[in-house]
């Protein structure tokens, strides 16, 4: 650590060490006086208090922080043991968890059926399925077919459990909260564009892909005489429908709806691709039943591991929630964020923790930054994970100034909630976790409350600088202490 050279010529505590060490470093000077064989030992200036650095950042919130060595020996922590949301850094868990019970090569397997006349879509459980790989399913099965008449179509997505919304308390609008069921296309979202013309707006409602748009029929929206909301969904209708704002809108725009009814919808857009290949397929009806008959075309997923590395990149919460779930194999949510807590505790991390999901979405969920941090630093952990997570996690909120911080790791956001978790500097292996939960439930479902933009910015800076310390820190031997030591020291 540099010190201040007037700071230092200006005390005479740093003046009389001066003296005490030049004679030491004459000693080891080379014949002819040219230069000291070895330096002398540089002065460390103590870290300042962490409470200073959580005090500037103004958040009027519980910071709760781990920080392991590479042998697992704690650096720093602040309230460790303290079970906190750990909002989308719950991913991470997610991770592991699908790697060890499904396998790092594991596809997801979208197959095609026929039994009688019936065509059997059957979904199976693949978070990454989109229009374009339904294109060549379609383009297969109508090939297969050779014009063979079709008296039914089924879809079923029957593989995972049927959830409405993966965490109710969000806005019924946002595309990160679907339905979730076996059968998933294009992350369960349909893409809203508007533009302005003579006789008014036209809207249109399209299964995007890379490659290919089919229009969406199994959705429908309307434009209502209202100031606000923007979006408002009828859930009360077999075919899916949603109105916007006229006096909101703007005279083009667009935005990714939420899918309700995700067997429905998948139905729509095959039956779409295929009579565009020379199929025609009678209306989609939703399967209850495990399908049964012979596969005529199929389609796999990538691996595993290259699902989970966008899932955390992107921080996707319906791939959390699918492959979590796949993962289990439990009937509902609640249940597989059990199992994945029960998997845990038999990992041999201690800690309490509660899932009531695989994505971090719900403010139900609890874990605690010491529990997280073990859990990462386990070697089995580091060695599935951490090529899997994002350099730089937190540049794409704070920029050039969180940019070549040699971290890898994953962030975690709700209302008032801000975490980040991962591998930094020096080997080191952490979590931080910052909640205000005041008002995390006074805001819950709301997108954006007042406040919460500068109030994230602030906890991340305060984020990076914890970091960047962790790694100072961890180069000190003699900083290594016990949890409890730690936990007794009054300035955290």
């Amino acid at each position: 650590m540099k010190i201040d050279r007037r700071v230092f010529l200006g005390h005479a505590s740093a003046a009389a060490a001066l003296a005490m060490i030049a004679p030491a470093a004459r000693a080891q000077t080379a014949p002819g006086g040219l230069a000291p064989l070895t330096s002398a030992a540089p002065v460390r200036r103590p870290a300042p208090p962490v409470s200073d650095l959580i005090d500037a950042a103004r958040l009027n919130a519980l910071v709760s922080f781990a920080a392991l060595a590479p042998d697992g020996r704690i650096v720093e922590a602040r309230d460790a043991d303290l079970p906190l949301p750990p909002a989308s850094t719950l991913k991470t868990v997610t991770a592991l968890y699908a790697l060890d019970r499904l396998g790092h090569a594991h596809r997801f397997r979208t197959r095609v059926l026929l039994d009688g006349d019936t065509l059997i879509l059957a979904g199976g459980g693949d978070p990454v399925l989109d229009s374009d790989a339904l294109t060549v399913l379609a383009t297969e099965v109508a090939a297969a077919m050779a014009g063979r008449p079709v008296a039914r179509f089924v879809v079923w997505g029957g593989a995972l459990p049927q959830i409405t919304e993966i965490a109710p308390p969000q806005a019924d609008h946002l595309a990160y909260n679907p339905s979730l069921s076996g059968m998933i296309l294009n992350f369960n979202r349909v893409l809203l564009d508007w533009r302005g013309g003579q006789s008014g707006p036209r809207l249109s409602l399209t299964a995007r892909g890379e490659d290919v748009a089919p229009q969406a029929y199994s959705v429908r929206i309307a434009v209502a005489d209202r100031a606000a909301p923007l979006l408002a969904y009828d859930g009360d209708r077999q075919t899916e429908s949603w109105t916007i704002a006229a006096r909101t809108m703007g005279k083009s725009g667009s935005w990714w709806l939420p899918v309700r009814r995700p067997e429905l919808y998948a139905g729509d857009v095959f039956q779409t691709l295929a009579r565009a290949k020379g199929l025609v397929l009678p209306a989609p009806e939703v399967g209850y039943a495990a399908p049964s008959g012979a596969e005529i075309a199929g389609h796999d997923s990538p691996p595993l591991r290259d699902i989970l590395r966008d899932m955390l990149h992107y921080s996707t919460n319906l791939t959390a929630e699918a492959v979590g779930l796949a993962a289990s194999g439990a009937a509902d949510q609640a249940a597989s964020g059990q199992a994945m807590a029960d998997w845990l505790r038999g990992q041999g991390i201690a800690g309490e923790v509660a899932f009531a999901d695989h994505s971090g979405l719900s403010p139900d969920s609890r874990i605690s930054a010491l529990t997280l941090a073990r859990a990462l630093a386990a070697p089995v952990a580091r060695d599935r994970l951490e090529e899997l997570l994002k350099t730089d996690p937190l540049a794409e909120a704070l920029g050039a100034e969180a940019r070549g911080s040699g971290v890898r790791g994953k962030t975690g956001t709700l209302n008032f909630v801000s975490n980040l978790a991962g591998y930094g500097p020096g080997g080191i292996v952490f979590a931080v976790l910052t909640a205000d939960a005041a008002r995390l439930a006074a805001t819950a479902g709301e997108d954006l409350p007042d406040g919460v933009l500068g109030w994230t910015t602030r906890s991340k800076r305060l984020q990076r600088k914890l970091v960047e310390r962790f790694g100072q820190l961890s180069g000190d031997t003699n900083r290594h202490a016990t949890l409890a030591e730690i936990m007794a020291d009054p300035r955290g």
